[in-house]
């Protein structure tokens, strides 16, 4: 009923006066500049509390910035008010999605694929694989494409190595809450302290993953899909800054067991540097990335629209360096300096941003009469 109701609405759209809309966080600017460049209006949907940024600091002001108008509410949740979704269809918006509009409506993906009527670039129904605990998930699809992922123990006395949990906080369960544990007594006391601290609860415990810890450098894997010319690209690399983890690994050695077992140690997401990656190893990371497509259009018809990263770590065999996925994402990337790497002007001759890279595929189905293509 949604896929017939967002058809209907598409077809009452001005296609000549489209504006990209995109909720106020995470990479919001990535997907304004972008637009901007490729000449669409924008429009940022913002918190009261939290506008500043899109409403001041980057509003559009001649030549400056890139965000044309700000809606803002009381809460990111009132977006889905029909006041609210009136107005952006009013104004023809194309919606992006990223990992803070699923998290700050709560991961209510029923909302998001049946309420939420505006016509989101991608397909909205795999947005709700990188919750672990769905099925199908996206340890399903990683097994479907045959894509190596870190081995999984489902009971905590099968540890056995060095894993990494992977687990949410309680009072803010987008954030992570992981920790390493070598043993399962090793696992009971972490878990033991986590719980008398109210860091996590019974909920978070029975949602958790418990992975192998994969040695190695951290390199994610940002690509792009299009439908239209059914091809795959490599739009850049990087990797991520986090939250304690990093100022402690900064300390010096004989310091790090004693500071380490004074705090929490917090996997915090802070920011993304950009890295490179070995040529040797491209043809590795696009066979990959070519049967992660194939598998999700197996079982999440019509598949993967647009961007999706494989957060990965490559690890130094022998036989040969290998890329071990620890983690995807379906939707934009919370990190807008991977154009700084050099594998989009390898294809375009210059930089391409994700956000500047989503805009030239809807300005694309515009001119060819294809949104139905890259739209949910």
């Amino acid at each position: 009923m949604s896929k017939i109701r967002i058809k209907n609405i598409l077809e009452q759209y001005n296609y000549s006066n489209i504006t990209i809309g995109v909720l106020g966080s995470h990479s919001a600017l990535d997907v304004c500049r972008g637009a901007k460049d490729e000449g669409f209006a924008t429009l940022v949907v913002a918190q009261k509390g939290r506008e500043r940024v899109y409403h001041d600091y980057f509003r559009t002001d001649g030549s400056r910035g890139c965000v044309d108008s700000c809606i803002i509410l009381p809460s990111f949740s009132h977006i889905l008010e029909n006041d609210i979704l009136q107005e952006l269809r009013k104004r023809n918006v194309i919606f992006v999605p990223h990992r803070s509009f699923e998290v700050y409506l709560g991961s209510n993906y029923g909302a998001i694929e049946n309420d939420f009527l505006v016509p989101i670039f991608g397909n909205k129904y795999l947005l709700k694989i990188e919750e672990r605990g769905t099925k199908p998930n996206q340890y399903d699809l990683l097994r479907e494409a045959d894509i190596r992922f870190p081995r999984q123990f489902k009971k905590a006395k099968d540890i056995d190595r060095l894993c990494l949990v992977k687990i949410l906080e309680k009072s803010r369960g987008f954030e992570r809450a992981f920790f390493l544990a070598n043993s399962y007594q090793d696992y009971e006391k972490q878990i033991e302290e986590k719980e008398a601290k109210s860091i996590i609860g019974e909920k978070q415990i029975n949602q958790s993953i418990i992975e192998e810890f994969i040695l190695g450098v951290q390199v994610n894997f940002n690509f792009f899909y299009s439908p239209i010319s059914k091809k795959l690209e490599l739009l850049g690399t990087d990797m991520r800054r986090q939250t304690n983890i990093e100022g402690l690994l900064r300390l010096p050695a004989k310091y790090q067991h004693i500071v380490g077992d004074q705090i929490n140690i917090t996997y915090e997401e802070a920011g993304h540097v950009a890295v490179t990656v070995l040529e040797s190893l491209l043809e590795d990371a696009y066979a990959i990335g070519e049967r992660f497509v194939q598998a999700s259009q197996k079982l999440f018809s019509p598949g993967i629209i647009g961007p999706f990263a494989l957060q990965s770590i490559i690890t130094s065999g022998p036989p040969k360096k290998e890329i071990v996925v620890i983690d995807v994402s379906l939707r934009m990337p919370g990190s807008p300096g991977i154009s700084a790497t050099p594998y989009s002007t390898y294809l375009f001759g210059k930089p391409v941003s994700v956000g500047r890279r989503v805009a030239v595929e809807i300005k694309e189905a515009i001119k060819n009469k294809s949104l139905s293509k890259i739209i949910t």
